[in-house]
């Protein structure tokens, strides 16, 4: 019996499908704001998942348009009740579900200072889309799967969609426009060699870097969620600077090295590791030296570790079935979490 988890990463390129046919005039109208009074700061507001599509984005933003982009502690509107200077701010908020509390109360507070409020939410009704002023739908469909991983992968490409918009960038939009189809090929790859490596893991370093980075934070997350392995995610410029000290013979790492700048530092990396004995999975481009996962490309290379995640969502599932698990049912874990 196909998982739901399986099912909803499957009907990802759907999804965002339905998402680019949609709100294009919204997007635009947001782009516009932004070129004609630019931010004095950009902050995001999420959790989990959603937070590192929102670290993609941030990587994008700062990337493309020369904006520093800050990851707000959401304690300080929550806990420490602090007065954050709203003047000029947009304030970017990621959910699936916009039920958390955290991220409710601080874009109700940038809201009332004065501050821009942007949401990106599957819930078009929720709590979060009433507290912020520019609402994206994320037109994923309702996701039934604990682990998300199409709201994800449209967080991803509803972030790509905004700095699109912003740039006014012509090659940007019109790649986004052909990235179903480009998903539809990722999701198609075949990622068995990781399932045979990893099916006895305990521990596992998940490295990238630039925009592929948030890519990492997430497989990280999904193989503690739905394999219970202790998996940490790295730059490949931090893993140098302590961690690389646990890689001893036959310690897995799945290095994720999409195209772009980032991408020679990281098949060296993986080369070096290799030569320390470590059991590397390297994921890249079909021709690649030493890649063992193979990667799609999209039609811009920002655009690739959105294609990237697409393949590695049914590989973890596959992965969690392997070592006797439930994909469905990862322990002590619920849909929505609320947190404050």
């Amino acid at each position: 019996m196909t998982s739901r988890m399986l099912e909803e990463a499957l009907s990802a390129p759907a999804a965002v499908a339905r998402q680019l046919a949609a709100d294009q005039n919204a997007y635009a109208a947001l782009g516009e704001a932004l070129r004609a009074q630019p931010p004095s700061g950009l902050l995001t507001i999420a959790r989990g998942s959603s937070d590192h599509a929102a670290h993609y984005m941030a990587y994008l933003v700062m990337a493309r348009l020369g904006r520093l982009v800050t990851s707000l502690p959401m304690s300080l509107i929550t806990l420490y009740q602090s007065k954050i200077e709203s003047k000029g701010l947009v304030s970017l908020a990621f959910s699936q579900s916009g039920q958390s509390p955290d991220l409710v109360a601080p874009t109700e507070y940038f809201s009332s200072q004065g501050a821009r409020t942007v949401a990106f939410v599957n819930a078009a009704g929720s709590p979060l889309a009433a507290a912020a002023q520019h609402v994206f739908a994320l037109h994923a469909g309702p996701e039934q799967s604990v682990a998300a991983t199409k709201s994800y992968i449209a967080q991803l490409v509803a972030g790509a969609r905004v700095v699109a918009a912003w740039q006014d960038d012509e090659d940007l939009s019109a790649a986004l426009q052909t990235l179903p189809q480009a998903l539809e090929v990722a999701a198609q790859l075949r990622w068995d060699a990781a399932v045979e490596a990893l099916k006895d893991a305990d521990k596992l370093f998940v490295i990238g870097r630039g925009t592929g980075l948030a890519i990492a934070m997430e497989a990280a997350l999904k193989f503690k969620e739905t394999c219970g392995i202790q998996a940490e995610a790295f730059s490949g410029a931090e893993v140098k600077h302590g961690p690389m000290a646990l890689v001893e013979e036959g310690y897995p790492l799945l290095v994720f090295a999409p195209r772009g700048p980032a991408q020679a530092g990281l098949i060296a990396l993986a080369e070096e590791m290799r030569g320390r004995g470590a059991r590397v999975l390297l994921a890249a481009p079909k021709g690649t030296p030493g890649a063992e996962l193979e990667l799609a490309t999209t039609g811009n290379e920002d655009l690739d570790p959105i294609a990237a995640v697409q393949s590695f969502y049914p590989m973890v599932e596959a992965l969690a079935r392997a070592r006797g698990l439930n994909p469905d049912q990862p322990r002590h874990l619920a849909k929505v979490t609320k947190t404050h």
